[in-house]
């Protein structure tokens, strides 16, 4: 998702006082990510709190990814967690095909961004989670292929299983994975590209196999609660043991982050889905699982 929602700087003239901005180093590079804190935080000092790693479309920052999935409603109503990392040149090495070995390394960004979490917040190190939209989508696979030890599930937005995951192998350890995908996305297919990613049905079912899902339950329903987007989502889902693997196909919906504010920035991102919120639908998916 290069160079999409540049209007969305117009917005940001003020962050609220419980998203921080936070710096560390890593590699000698300095990196940054906003930490958003719900209410209940404060009020409760006892106690410990879910963390969900928000991660932005390429081209977009961490506060355009902010304002644009609107997240922060979801941590003060359910009581989580949410970081907004920033990318390097607003982009993360997911290790598809044309990504250099040699990029940033955000896998171990990532890693040194949880321990400071873990150090200056109380996170419940059993609950943590990724999500995130295209580029950050891709990548948030990558670290359920390569970080299952740390975080419980992920939730991604308009992006499918890079190839190069699926060759490298994920390392040991069950993961619950959600992809939320249009069919009418014309940045990521939802039919996928040869020897890129994998089409949305096949991502799944790579997830499904990986996480031993296999025969588990499966339970499906459907939304149109909105006539007037031309959209109708389906939700299929498995389960075991505590481990769900999930495909919310959203037909005839776009590059776009159901329920977000649509933005029209020139590009051809298609329509955005009033049948769900997207923020619920994922929250409800990760908020199952636990290390």
């Amino acid at each position: 998702m290069k160079s999409l929602f540049p209007l969305i700087v117009l917005f940001c003239a003020s962050i609220p006082a419980t998203a921080q901005e936070q710096r560390l180093v890593h590699q000698d590079v300095k990196r940054k990510f906003i930490v958003y804190t719900p209410a209940s935080y404060a009020a409760n000092p006892q106690q410990q709190f879910p963390v969900v790693i928000n991660y932005h479309g390429g081209g977009m920052t961490m506060r355009e990814q902010m304002l644009y999935t609107r997240m922060n409603q979801s941590a003060e109503r359910e009581n989580f967690i949410v970081v907004y990392p920033q990318g390097i040149k607003q982009d993360w090495n997911v290790n598809l095909a044309r990504d250099s070995k040699e990029s940033s390394d955000d896998i171990g960004f990532t890693e040194a961004m949880l321990a400071k979490l873990k150090a200056d917040y109380r996170i419940d190190q059993r609950r943590v989670y990724a999500t995130g939209l295209s580029r950050g989508g891709f990548f948030s696979l990558r670290v359920a292929t390569e970080l299952p030890h740390l975080f419980a599930a992920v939730a991604v937005v308009g992006a499918q299983t890079p190839q190069t995951v699926i060759d490298q192998q994920a390392k040991p350890g069950k993961i619950g994975v959600m992809h939320i995908a249009g069919t009418a996305d014309t940045i990521v297919a939802f039919d996928g590209k040869a020897g890129h990613y994998l089409s949305a049905a096949e991502s799944h079912r790579y997830w499904l196999k990986n996480s031993g899902l296999d025969g588990a339950p499966a339970s499906e329903r459907t939304a149109d609660s909105d006539k007037r987007d031309d959209t109708e989502v389906t939700h299929l889902e498995q389960s075991r043991d505590g481990v769900s693997a999930a495909l919310v196909t959203v037909r005839n919906g776009g590059h776009t982050w159901p329920g977000a504010d649509a933005f029209n920035v020139g590009l051809p991102l298609g329509r955005t889905s009033r049948d769900i919120d997207a923020n619920a639908v994922i929250w409800e998916f990760l908020a199952k699982h636990r290390k």
